[in-house]
């Protein structure tokens, strides 16, 4: 094939030779920056290849001659940051929990522990700002079935509310319906007289009659004013702060059939210093004790 290059009028570059409907492609070279810079990338893979860990293996991979392991650096870090939590969660794993309370530089440390252990273990439940949610109890108020003190919190996260640990938080309610202790219409009298210790009753009478009943078969858990008993896990009837819904239909379900919500304990599920940590943070959240 005869060589057709020529140079270009126009821009005086030589051409390959390559025509295309009258278009003639011009040999412009690349630039020898780009080259160098080419070259360079190229080299600095080869020495990547044989330095650092590469390439993968049927059940391993390659070193490299520097042996660098990310996981280990990862590992070399993670052992870093507890050999400087090692002083402060000593602290607290002595110090009783008001003790942690009043110191501020454990209290921030505790803090910062307990959120990031809520965020794993609890907002699953509870909710990521702890509000909760049906059958899942609000943290931010002052409604605590088994106590808002540190410690009470403390031991209702370390043993867990019917979960089935040897020291875990057991009582239940009696499925009134279920169980043919009362009939549906006694049901509904007592509903009603619930509904009327938080002031929203609409049938005084049937209320009255729901009392009577009341004091007979709830009050040794809920006491006669209704304000529940933090050590029996009986809930306060008079602020309005319902777990399971406050609706005359969602009350009559629960006198009907129980509920027997379960909290997991956490003993043996986290360290000792994370359950108060976790402990400080919920109990800070407001209506603690």
């Amino acid at each position: 094939m005869a060589d057709t290059r020529e140079r270009d009028a126009v821009s005086g570059t030589e051409t390959t030779g390559h025509v295309w409907d009258g278009i003639r492609e011009l040999n412009t070279p690349l630039p020898r920056w780009w080259l160098w810079t080419l070259w360079a990338t190229v080299i600095w893979s080869l020495a990547y290849w044989i330095a650092m860990p590469a390439w993968p293996l049927v059940s391993d991979y390659t070193r490299g001659i520097l042996g660098y392991s990310q996981r280990q650096a990862v590992a070399d870090d993670i052992a870093e940051a507890r050999r400087a939590q090692a002083r402060f969660r000593e602290e607290i794993r002595r110090k009783p929990l008001a003790e942690i309370r009043s110191n501020p530089e454990l209290l921030t440390f505790a803090m910062a522990g307990g959120r990031s252990a809520f965020a794993v273990n609890c907002s699953q439940c509870h909710g990521t700002g702890a509000a909760g949610g049906p059958g899942y109890p609000n943290l931010n108020d002052d409604d605590w079935l088994w106590g808002g003190s540190l410690d009470s919190i403390h031991t209702t996260i370390l043993h867990g509310v019917r979960s089935g640990h040897d020291d875990s938080l057991e009582n239940d309610m009696p499925a009134f319906l279920a169980d043919e202790m009362l009939t549906r219409a006694e049901i509904d009298a007592v509903a009603e007289f619930v509904i009327s210790l938080s002031g929203a009753a609409k049938s005084p009478p049937l209320a009255k009659q729901g009392g009577v009943l009341y004091a007979e078969q709830c009050a040794t858990c809920h006491r006669e004013d209704g304000k529940g008993d933090p050590e029996l896990g009986a809930p306060d009837l008079t602020d309005a702060i319902w777990l399971y819904g406050g609706t005359r239909e969602d009350i009559v379900e629960v006198v009907s059939y129980s509920r027997r919500g379960v909290m997991p304990a956490w003993d043996g599920r986290l360290d000792p210093v994370t359950i108060k940590q976790l402990a400080v943070y919920v109990h800070s959240l407001g209506g603690g004790e």
